[in-house]
């Protein structure tokens, strides 16, 4: 059985899609090849060393073992650089003082820690497999975070690097592709989606609504500045609508002072919870709404893919390929990107009686039958 190396700066017990992600590509890989994982001690989303977490440990087949980091969710670039290269300075010892596998994995972002890796093995014969999520700089550049000048440069000068110096590129949407093909032509590169793969559950919902009562509208994810909550609960039209909140990030202390201030609001905040407590819970709502401050090109929230497998239909506020994602698939609605008028017309022409029992399974076998995670194991192992 071939060996193969995954570095990746998020892994359980961290919540949110990026450790979904990774643990679903590292078990899914044990079944054909011998899996370790190299991660920070778990950190993510407080910037705070998790209590009671292991160095090492076999996960469901996969070897994981953590390494130290100086965590960090400051607003200060230089501590959160400091943060992201420790990270990746412990990486680097890993590879000096371990056996390396042929195979290695790098997911990015964050581009520091992929450059890294791509720096220290590019003189030797590597099957060097980049993975990209996000563009970065770019993605940055769009929400604010990063502005253009000297440092924006900077990262896209290692943004080119990581992209030509990767012998194979997986990239999570179409668009990420083919920014890829801009900078390298001729890359080798796999459309490699985050489905989930879970069992999806048996739907059992009454056929008869209260049309008196109002729509339960769910977000569950990260608070971060990507998705916008705080902008959100500010500009919703609450008269036929209860807000459902679940998750914790950066802007998760901004809400909460938000509710506080507006406890008339008809908005509860649950917090976070496990991955399986949260499906249950999610099959308690009538439709989850997923943003995204702005459009962010290359951006496809795994959100559509996870809890439209519950069959719960999607209200997209994003733009880009998840709205078309959400359109050609007929898995909810789209409001325009950024326009508030427009999300609120979208709702309010909703109605309790719209998410009955038919709607949702509709929706469930449109995920299974177009998000088949198998399928894109088998693809991947393949271009391996």
């Amino acid at each position: 059985m071939n060996d193969v190396l995954i570095i990746s700066n998020y892994f359980p017990p961290e919540i949110g899609a990026a450790s979904n992600r990774i643990f679903q590509l590292a078990k899914g890989l044990s079944s054909t090849y011998k899996v370790k994982v190299i991660c920070p001690r778990p950190n993510y989303p407080t910037g705070k060393i998790f209590k009671d977490y292991k160095k090492y440990e076999v996960i469901n087949g996969v070897e994981v073992q953590r390494l130290w980091v100086y965590p960090s969710v400051s607003k200060n670039k230089f501590i959160r650089l400091f943060s992201m290269l420790s990270f990746s300075l412990s990486i680097v010892w890993f590879y000096i003082t371990h056996s390396i596998p042929k195979t290695i994995i790098v997911n990015s972002p964050p581009l520091i820690v992929a450059y890294t890796s791509l720096l220290f093995l590019r003189k030797k014969k590597y099957n060097l497999i980049l993975n990209v999520s996000d563009l970065w700089p770019m993605a940055g550049v769009e929400l604010g975070a990063i502005k253009k000048g000297l440092g924006n440069t900077i990262l896209e000068r290692i943004e080119r690097y990581n992209y030509r110096k990767a012998t194979k590129i997986l990239g999570q949407s179409d668009e990420i592709l083919a920014h890829i093909k801009t900078i390298v032509p001729n890359s080798k590169t796999l459309l490699y989606r985050n489905f989930p793969d879970f069992e999806p559950p048996k739907l059992n919902l009454p056929l008869l609504y209260d049309s008196s009562k109002k729509i339960k509208i769910v977000y569950a994810g990260l608070l971060g500045v990507a998705q916008g909550i705080l902008k959100l609960c500010e500009n919703l039209e609450y008269s036929n609508i209860e807000f459902h909140i679940y998750g914790s990030g950066a802007e998760e202390k901004k809400v909460m002072s938000f509710l506080k201030n507006n406890s008339d609001l008809p908005i509860t905040f649950h917090g976070s919870v496990s991955r399986k407590a949260l499906h249950h819970q999610l099959l308690t709502y009538d439709v989850t709404i997923i943003p995204l401050l702005n459009r962010i090109y290359g951006s496809v929230p795994s959100k559509i893919f996870e809890y439209s497998r519950l069959g719960l239909p999607v209200i997209y506020f994003g733009g880009g390929e998840g709205e078309t994602i959400v359109l050609k698939h007929n898995l909810g609605w789209v409001a325009e990107a950024a326009n508030y008028n427009s999300l609120n017309e979208v709702i309010a022409g909703l109605k309790p009686s719209d998410f009955d029992l038919n709607l949702k399974k509709e929706v469930q076998k449109r995920a299974i039958d177009n998000f088949n995670a198998h399928k894109q194991l088998e693809a991947l192992k393949a271009f391996i």
